[in-house]
């Protein structure tokens, strides 16, 4: 998997002061997207052990409320593959940090369900993350005043709740 761009101190993606991990490669190309060149695989540099290590050194400091995946695409199997074992190495080291993560795919239709966004470690990535914010970005119901999201249709969603009641729980 490669990368596009790690955010420090990024406060627009989630509560807090976080470190976000933009990912590269997207297969849903939503009309108006932020992001256009992070669609593309081989955009940015390797997610290899040099990268890893820098997100978690900026974990550190107490102000540091956890960590954004977004993208690109997080939810595609060849991130959710690259994804997983460093997210267990967060949790083992942050384990009162925040995960959040941006997908286009529907938490309850296309992660739970059969997709072609699911694979044989989606299941232990969700038990990972705290907060997705699902739903493809849809420039017809683009709305600026909605917060941790782009347009109406995405949704906010707590997933451990989600996972443990066996229906979706929207924190907004």
């Amino acid at each position: 998997m490669n990368y596009a761009k790690i955010n420090k101190t990024d406060i627009a993606n989630g509560p807090g002061v976080r470190v976000s991990l933009f990912v590269s490669g997207c297969t849903h190309h939503c009309k108006g997207c932020f992001n256009p060149e992070t669609w593309d695989f081989a955009y940015g540099q390797p997610f290899g052990v040099e990268a890893q290590a820098e997100i978690l050194q900026a974990l550190a400091p107490p102000y540091i409320a956890g960590l954004t995946l977004l993208g690109g695409e997080p939810m595609e199997p060849g991130s959710q593959r690259a994804l997983l074992p460093f997210l267990e190495r967060v949790r083992e080291a942050y384990p009162e940090k925040t995960v959040w993560c941006y997908t286009g795919y529907l938490f309850d239709q296309e992660l739970l369900g059969c997709s072609r966004a699911r694979c044989e470690v989606t299941d232990a990535l969700l038990a990972l993350v705290d907060v997705l914010v699902d739903g493809e970005f849809m420039q017809e119901k683009k709305d600026i005043s909605l917060r941790f999201r782009g347009s109406k249709n995405q949704r906010v969603i707590d997933v451990r709740e989600s996972l443990g009641s066996g229906k979706v729980t929207c924190l907004e």
